[in-house]
């Protein structure tokens, strides 16, 4: 049976009514820590809503480490995740089923740096050639994660988050340089 939440309600760090990083849902709310006995054990649990995914998630408190669960990150590290995106993107020569396991996992790692470089890699703009499904699938995933943690931290919809993150991305000094470059290939060749 489930006890009600209780009022002290603090967890190795995480309290009610503040937003955490679950690594492979993102961003979610914690709405109360209950007790509840499971085959004869009291267990201490977080109540985390995703409300995005319309998902209620119960973690264990002796879970919170091994699961990954994380605070929100800082305005440092929005900084710099949004400093990763203004780089060159790096595509690897591999298999595209071994990179995508490779994006797929730095999405699912709650790692904002880690999501950023995604989102780099696979952002493409109106004058580059289109992409795969699945590449599209993961760079919306990515940019979706990103969004919501930003958003998160800065206190702003999930919709102006993403609005900063494309104006970023367009504006990037490597991505402009090669658009200028592809212009000018195609003027010399008409």
């Amino acid at each position: 049976m489930a006890t009600p939440a209780k009022k002290t309600a603090q967890r190795q760090g995480f309290k009610t009514g503040e937003h955490i990083i679950y690594p492979s849902h993102g961003v979610g709310y914690i709405t109360a820590i209950e007790e509840q006995t499971v085959a004869g054990f009291a267990l201490e649990l977080l109540v985390i809503e995703f409300e995005q995914e319309k998902m209620t998630l119960r973690v264990p408190v002796a879970k919170i480490a091994s699961v990954g669960m994380r605070k929100l990150s800082d305005a440092a590290t929005v900084k710099k995740s949004l400093e990763v995106i203004t780089g060159k993107p790096r595509v690897k020569r591999t298999m595209w089923s071994r990179r995508a396991q490779e994006y797929e996992g730095k999405i699912n790692s709650g790692d904002l740096i880690a999501i950023a470089e995604v989102v780099r890699d696979l952002f493409r703009s109106e004058n580059q050639p289109e992409q795969s499904y699945s590449e599209r699938q993961l760079y919306e995933a990515a940019l979706d994660r990103m969004a919501r943690e930003i958003a998160a931290v800065q206190k702003t919809p999930d919709t102006e988050a993403v609005r900063q993150i494309e104006g970023i991305l367009a504006k990037a000094p490597s991505r402009i340089a090669k658009a200028a470059s592809s212009d000018g290939q195609e003027e010399a060749a008409a």
